[in-house]
């Protein structure tokens, strides 16, 4: 089965930014699952999935438009620590996830105070140039369920 609109694809990758090593590897854990042309995933890498089955393996260099974004000069957003999903001590540089109305967001620290942390609004990632290393595991009809709610359930995927 090919992938287009309406598939659950699940798929392993490893990540690094163009020129650099290795920083992230789905291979120790469960493969991401998500649902074909709803947003889900980032637009270069959704693009780079179009037509291929369960059992292809490529690469695919993202630019920082079809990834996170261009950086933009923004001015530091402060958090209360009550937002963090990330626990214990927070450190400048450290990636945190905050809790928002958009679910998780991650974000780089720039500042931490006693009750806030100052971030980076930006994502870690954008202005970067990204390539993944692809392992499409399996590629399924997406259920009713799945369709109405816009995205792919299950390990891998969004639970409720």
């Amino acid at each position: 089965m090919q992938i287009s609109k309406d598939k659950v694809v699940s798929f392993h990758y490893r990540l690094k930014e163009e020129g650099g090593d290795i920083f992230e590897d789905s291979h120790d854990g469960n493969p991401v699952l998500y649902l074909h042309g709803h947003g889900g995933m980032l637009r270069g890498l959704e693009s780079a999935m179009e037509e291929r089955s369960a059992g292809d393996s490529f690469d695919v260099t993202v630019d920082p438009d079809n990834g996170y974004g261009q950086r933009k000069e923004l001015p530091p957003q402060r958090v209360p620590k009550k937002h963090l999903v990330t626990k214990g001590k927070i450190n400048v540089g450290q990636v945190v996830h905050i809790n928002t109305e958009k679910g998780p967001q991650e974000a780089v620290v720039v500042k931490v105070g006693l009750k806030n942390v100052d971030v980076d609004p930006n994502h870690p990632l954008a202005g970067k140039t990204l390539v993944f290393a692809v392992e499409i595991v399996d590629v399924r009809e997406a259920t009713e369920e799945e369709l109405a709610h816009g995205h792919a359930h299950g390990v891998g995927g969004h639970q409720h």
